[in-house]
């Protein structure tokens, strides 16, 4: 049960990422083009960065911190149980 919800857990950190870094691409290209008097959606970037884009990053940065502290509780349960 715990491994499959590691797995699941592991999977949407993944879709995330994607979603974090296409949103970083479309940021960049807006920015280039705005650069250049071309209207490629910043605008709309900006009106969706706080209910899209920044809790995007936010359960990125979490679970990474999640899964960093999860795997340190494991390790640390493994030394005790082998004794270490």
């Amino acid at each position: 049960m715990k491994e499959q919800i590691s797995r699941w857990i592991g999977w949407i950190l993944v879709a995330d990422l994607f979603v974090v870094l296409a949103a970083f691409g479309w940021f960049m290209a807006a920015v280039l083009g705005q650069s250049m008097n071309l209207n490629l959606g910043l605008d709309l970037w900006y009106s969706l960065w706080n209910p899209l884009i920044l809790p995007a990053i936010s359960v990125l940065m979490a679970g990474a911190i999640a899964s960093g502290v999860m795997s340190w509780i494991t390790k640390k349960l493994s030394a005790k149980d082998a004794g270490v």
